[in-house]
């Protein structure tokens, strides 16, 4: 209304104009930043992308996960960005992947028409016929990442007005790119940045021109008409030339996805949905060369919003290694869960020991340093590439690593000879180092402790190793390993149960950590066993805040509620449901976990951390943590549900019902 009381004809104008003062559109100009869990996910399983819903790439570090950015605008801005979409809008009327895939479609509807975009990272049919792909380590597949990045855009109703920008911004926007046209028209150019290897190629059925650092192209599309950009970087820069190569690129990417998923076996349940997203995800985090699966895609993504609390997670943290294991092969994923287990074993030194986080490679060092260019995703400052904590001892990785080689053992029934000097020195390294403190499971920057969780990986280090001798026949062994963690677990008895009979974070501390779920689930104790049962209450009572646990107490002058989303990883909640399950409450599982599945992202997926209040996903994104903790958990909820049916089937009241 206006001063005199009268309907005020223009500032409703201005509210449906495009960017108007009021409209729903402006706050995803490039000024702000979308929510963390609002932005998509790519992969070709050597590089990751993630889409803002803007249509904007705003993430992409090729030729590989842990390169620097060619794409940063996640955390700064101004640090390079890619879009294909209608001109004056840039709210989407929806997004989903096209079902048993990691294609992203997007329909927008614009004042004069509807658009649907098409955006993938191509992966076809392997073309090394005559030559080697030297960064492979593994067998290869039938398929392979093609280095190109590939948008669609079809016109299915009306007039659409198309923009396509393109600006790079090299190593994490140190080095400014810049365009030169690569043929006699308008239609490919060449994205280069002085004394700097990668090189993009732009290929597009529009006509581009420059401005600065910006390539860019408009057209309008009529119903039925389509256009296409792609973007590739390897020596080849093999890329799709005209639409239609670019849809059948995208239905041999589709059919790669789609034969990987149906590989796997899924149960036939509600949730089934949720199994196939993480599965999916946890693909789209491996690094198909070698067989590494990478923690998260991204660095430097807050835990709180304005915080410093922001790490690299581009790397393989052999802390995931049996969750990893567990997953795919409970999955039927064989061949991935042997890929990564034979990375874990190229790792190895000649003495047998392994470091706590790697490169997808395995080679080079993490020497992490603060990039001041970037102001960081929503003024989260500082950014941080490498990470300080591959040079931590944490004991908690023996009982990883040793836990994944009994499952992969006691697959087999047997374990590859090369791989039994590994598994020998991981558990003598426990068997010798479980007394002192360490850093513990997550990696935490203070004074070493003696951490329950790191002391019962070390009981996990040596009773898996026992197995695994007596799968050899190696009873001495057996024996030897067998009595290192009975003495452990005694240790942790006597030194980590509080006067409740609940264990706690550490020694010398009344303090709860979530960590202490991992517990019953690596069956330290029988979950019958009342500690168990006393510290899955303690956690789900003490630890939980408005619904989500905390991986443990806050510290501080801050309210509580400021500081609780920086200690709310989503794991820890996914572990409360499986330590649920295994102790028999199968009801408080089964409502934990559909209040988590919940919090899921609108595609499906989740980051690190989880505001308990807002709902607000945090950290790093997608993570394969979180991911691989809730397969853990529905798995256990459905295979509960599974015996309660059959129970009910074949029960004798059932029988004379019927």
């Amino acid at each position: 209304m206006s001063d005199n009381g009268q309907l005020d004809l223009s500032s409703t104008r201005d509210v449906l104009q495009p960017g108007g003062l009021s409209s729903p559109h402006q706050a995803m100009r490039m000024g702000t930043f979308p929510p963390i869990a609002d932005y998509a996910y790519l992969s070709d399983c050597e590089v990751g992308a993630l889409v803002a819903p803007s249509g904007n790439v705003e993430w992409m570090c090729p030729p590989r996960f842990d390169a620097p950015s060619a794409f940063g605008a996640l955390l700064d801005r101004d640090a390079g960005r890619f879009r294909l979409g209608p001109a004056d809008v840039e709210v989407p009327a929806s997004r989903r992947y096209l079902p048993g895939t990691m294609i992203l479609e997007t329909t927008w509807m614009t004042r004069t028409g509807w658009l649907v975009v098409y955006d993938f990272l191509a992966i076809g049919p392997w073309h090394h016929e005559e030559e080697r792909e030297l960064k492979h380590r593994r067998a290869p597949s039938d398929y392979e990442a093609e280095d190109c990045i590939v948008r669609i855009a079809t016109c299915v109703q009306g007039l659409i007005d198309l923009t396509m920008e393109c600006a790079p911004q090299f190593d994490f926007a140190e080095r400014a790119g810049h365009w030169d046209y690569t043929g006699p028209a308008y239609k490919q150019a060449l994205a280069t940045a002085d004394d700097y290897p990668l090189k993009l190629l732009l290929n597009t059925s529009m006509r581009v021109g420059f401005e600065g650092r910006l390539a860019g192209a408009r057209t309008a599309l009529r119903e039925n008409q389509s256009a296409f950009a792609s973007l590739s970087w390897s020596d080849s820069r093999r890329s799709p030339g005209t639409v239609e190569d670019a849809y059948e690129w995208m239905h041999r990417t589709a059919n790669f996805w789609r034969e990987w998923l149906n590989q796997g076996t899924f149960p036939d349940h509600r949730w089934r949905s949720y199994l196939e997203r993480s599965a999916m995800a946890l693909k789209g985090l491996s690094y198909s060369p070698t067989g590494a699966v990478i923690a998260a895609p991204t660095t430097s993504l807050p835990r709180e919003p304005g915080g410093e609390r922001n790490w690299d997670s581009r790397y393989v943290f052999l802390r995931d290694a049996a969750l990893t294991l567990w997953a795919l092969y409970s999955l039927d994923f064989d061949w991935e869960a042997d890929d990564f287990f034979y990375f874990l074993a190229d790792q190895a030194d000649r003495d047998g020991s392994l470091r706590n986080i790697y490169r997808v490679t395995g080679e080079g060092d993490l020497e992490e340093r603060i990039l001041p260019q970037l102001a960081g995703y929503d003024g989260s400052r500082p950014v941080r590439v490498g990470n300080a904590a591959y040079e931590y001892v944490q004991h908690d990785v023996w009982g990883a690593v040793l836990d994944a080689a009994y499952l992969h053992a006691r697959t087999r029934d047997k374990l590859p000879e090369r791989v039994w000097p590994i598994v020998r020195r991981q558990v003598e390294q426990a068997a010798e180092s479980w007394r002192e403190p360490d850093r513990g499971i997550w990696a935490l920057r203070g004074e070493p402790q003696h951490y329950t969780s790191s002391k019962a990986m070390c009981w996990c280090a040596c009773d898996r190793g026992a197995r695994v001798a007596e799968l050899r026949e190696q009873m001495d062994l057996a024996e030897r390993w067998q009595n290192a963690a009975d003495e452990i677990r005694e240790d942790v008895l006597a030194n980590a149960l509080d006067d409740r009979g609940v264990f706690t974070m550490h020694y010398d501390t009344a303090d709860l950590d979530a960590s202490v779920l991992l517990l019953p689930l690596s069956r330290f104790l029988p979950p019958d066993d009342y500690r168990i049962r006393n510290t899955v209450f303690a956690v789900a009572d003490e630890l939980t805040e408005n619904g989500v646990v905390l991986r443990h107490h806050p510290h501080g002058t801050q309210p509580r509620h400021e500081i609780a989303s920086g200690e709310a990883f989503i794991a820890c909640s996914f572990w409360l449901v499986s330590a649920f399950a295994a102790i028999g409450e199968h009801d408080r599982a089964r409502a934990l976990c559909e209040r988590m599945l919940a919090h899921a992202s609108p595609l499906g997926l989740y980051a690190e951390h989880l505001d308990p209040y807002s709902g607000r996903h945090l950290g790093n994104f997608p993570n394969a943590f979180t991911h691989l903790a809730q397969i853990n958990a529905v798995l256990r909820v459905i295979r509960i549900e599974q015996l309660q049916e059959t129970s009910r089937v074949t029960s004798p009241t059932h029988a004379t019902r019927r």
